[in-house]
């Protein structure tokens, strides 16, 4: 097919740009500086890195736009995609490029849209799963807490009943306090 004309190829660029902004994998990579101090410019920099991409190859497969980005994300990233969003991704990017080349500019604006619409509604955001060790950490600094005095200096104790604990001195000068059961 014939190449973009100058204002679809600014057309297709913003549905790429859409497209990559409403991509929850994206979003947390570029949150959380996967990509560096400047993750944000990576992320920037990938539209126009995909936009030249089709521009660039004939008759672009689903299954290839899939490939380059993952390369993308890998590279710029350190982000292998795995959550299967990825033929999502690239699919709807060729779609857009279609449309582009089929002179079907209102459709792609109307989709463009949604996607602004979806991206202003909210973003994705990463948060670390609790693991059981981190409620262990957690109950160990409940029992370790500051009690805030005048000195700040005063220190929550846990005190036991003196028949509840015993203390042995072992030969290198430690005491070692052993509770009762």
């Amino acid at each position: 097919m014939a190449p973009l004309a100058s204002s679809t190829r600014e057309l297709f660029s913003e549905a790429v740009r859409a497209v990559l902004e409403t991509w929850p994998v994206l979003q947390i990579a570029v949150d959380n500086g996967f990509g560096g101090a400047y993750s944000q410019q990576k992320a920037e920099w990938m539209v126009d890195a995909l936009q030249q991409y089709f521009i660039d190859n004939d008759e672009l497969q689903p299954d290839e736009v899939e490939e380059f980005i993952s390369e993308l994300m890998n590279n710029e990233f350190d982000t292998v995609v795995d959550d299967g969003s990825l033929p999502q991704v690239a699919q709807k990017v060729c779609e857009m490029f279609q449309k582009c080349q089929q002179d079907r500019l209102a459709e792609v604006r109307e989709q463009i849209k949604q996607l602004i619409q979806k991206k202003s509604a909210g973003r994705a955001k990463a948060t670390p799963a609790k693991t059981p060790e981190d409620e262990d950490e957690s109950e160990d600094e409940e029992a370790m807490e500051c009690d805030g005095g005048a000195d700040g200096a005063a220190v929550k104790e846990q005190h036991l009943p003196p028949q509840a604990a015993s203390h042995e001195e072992e030969d290198d000068g430690w005491t070692v306090v052993r509770r009762k059961k």
